[in-house]
C-alpha cells in the first residue's frame, strides 16, 4: 500500500513564485480562451527560438489521417548532424488538456531536445477539443506513428530507435499507443517496437475508473485528488472541464479501454514495455496515477526512471521564466538524458 502525500505540500520556491502570479484572466467563450492561451504559448516558444533557431533545421509536413483529413507535423534536426547521418527519432506530443497547443508552441522544447540529445524530433499537432472529441487525438497519434515509420528514410531516422513521449495529455497519448503496441494490437505490432517512452506529468486513468488507484493507497484521504484538489494551474475542477470537453461516452463503457485507462493495465499487459521515464509533479492531482503506473512497470521488470518534482504543481514548466524557479531545466534534462542513453 502506498502513500505519496509527502510530495504534495507546496515547496518554498513555488510559494515564492505563486505570490507574484497575476489572477487568471476571464474569457468570453472557449474559442477565445483557446486562442489567447495558444498565442501566449507561441510567444514564449518564439522567444526561446531566438537563441535556438540557428541550431536546428525544421521542415513541415501534412500527415493524412484515417478520417480523410490531415494533421500538421514538424521535424527538427541539429544543424551539426552530418547530411547523411541517420538519427534516432523522438515523437513529441504536447500537453494542454486536449484543448491547447499548436505546432509553433512546441518549437523551443523540440529544438532543445534535438540539440541536446542529437536526435530528430517529430512534433505532432494532433487535433483538439472542442471541435474534435474522443478518440480523435488518439487516432491522430497512431496515424502519425505509422507515418513516421512509413517515411523513416525521408526523415533520415533509425526505425528501431523511435521513442515517443509527451507532456500531460500528450503523455497520456504516448502511454496509450505504447501499451497498445505491447499488447499485440496487430495494426501497430507490424511496426518496430517503440524504443522508449517519456511520460511527463501524465494523465493515465479516467475518473470513472479510478477506484483501482485508490485501492493501492493506504487511505483514500491521502489521494492526490484529495490533497491537491485545489492545486494551482490544474485543480480538479479544471481536469473535470478538460475531460468533459472530450465527450467520452457516458458512462465510460469499458475500464479496459486503455486509451483513457492506461494506468489500469495489468502486470502481464505492461511486461515487456520499453524503457520508461516519468516526470511527476508532487502537488498535482495526477500525481498518484503516474507514480502507481511507474511502480507497476518497475515491478514488471520494465527499466523505469521516476523523477518527482516535490511540492510543484502540474505544468510548473510554464512558469520557468520566473528566476526563482530553477527546476524547469531539470525537466528538459530528463528528456535529453533519456535519449542519450544507449538503446
Amino acid at each position: 500500500m502506498c502513500d505519496f502525500s509527502e510530495y504534495g505540500p507546496k515547496s518554498a520556491e513555488w510559494l515564492a513564485v505563486e505570490a507574484s502570479l497575476p489572477p487568471p484572466p476571464t474569457f468570453a467563450d472557449i474559442y477565445e480562451r483557446q486562442a489567447v492561451v495558444n498565442k501566449g504559448r507561441e510567444e514564449i516558444s518564439a522567444n526561446g527560438m531566438k537563441e535556438l533557431g540557428h541550431l536546428v533545421r525544421m521542415e513541415d509536413y501534412k500527415i493524412p489521417t484515417r478520417d480523410n483529413s490531415s494533421i500538421e507535423a514538424r521535424s527538427y534536426r541539429p544543424v551539426d548532424a552530418a547530411d547523411d547521418a541517420q538519427l534516432p527519432i523522438y515523437i513529441h506530443l504536447h500537453g494542454g488538456g486536449y484543448l491547447f497547443g499548436t505546432l509553433s508552441s512546441e518549437d523551443a522544447i523540440s529544438s532543445r531536445v534535438t540539440i541536446g540529445a542529437k536526435v530528430t524530433v517529430v512534433n505532432v499537432n494532433y487535433r483538439h477539443t472542442p471541435d474534435h472529441t474522443f478518440p480523435t487525438a488518439w487516432n491522430d497519434v497512431e496515424d502519425a506513428f505509422y507515418w513516421v515509420h512509413d517515411h523513416i528514410d525521408e526523415l533520415q531516422g533509425k526505425s528501431h530507435q523511435v521513442v515517443i513521449g509527451g507532456i500531460s495529455a500528450g503523455a497520456q497519448l504516448a502511454a496509450a499507443l505504447t501499451l497498445r503496441q505491447n499488447i499485440s494490437a496487430p495494426d501497430i505490432r507490424q511496426y518496430p517496437k517503440i524504443a522508449g517512452q517519456i511520460l511527463m506529468i501524465p494523465a493515465l486513468v479516467h475518473l470513472d475508473h479510478y477506484q483501482s488507484q485508490l485501492d493501492q493507497l493506504t487511505n483514500p484521504l491521502v489521494s492526490s485528488y484529495v490533497q491537491n484538489e485545489d492545486a494551482p494551474i490544474l485543480p480538479k475542477k479544471v481536469i473535470d472541464f478538460f475531460t468533459g470537453m472530450l465527450k467520452f461516452p457516458v458512462p465510460f463503457p469499458d475500464a479496459d479501454d486503455f486509451r483513457a485507462n492506461t494506468g489500469n493495465a495489468s502486470a502481464t499487459q505492461v511486461k515487456g514495455l520499453p524503457p520508461t521515464v516519468f516526470g511527476i509533479a508532487g502537488a498535482d492531482p495526477l500525481r498518484d496515477e503516474g507514480l502507481l503506473y511507474g511502480k507497476k512497470l518497475a515491478e514488471a521488470g520494465v527499466p523505469t526512471d521516476i523523477h518527482v518534482f516535490k511540492g510543484l504543481p502540474h505544468g510548473f514548466r510554464s512558469i520557468i521564466s520566473f528566476p526563482k524557479l530553477g527546476k524547469g531545466s531539470t525537466w528538459y534534462l530528463l528528456i535529453i538524458n533519456f535519449k542519450m542513453k544507449p538503446f
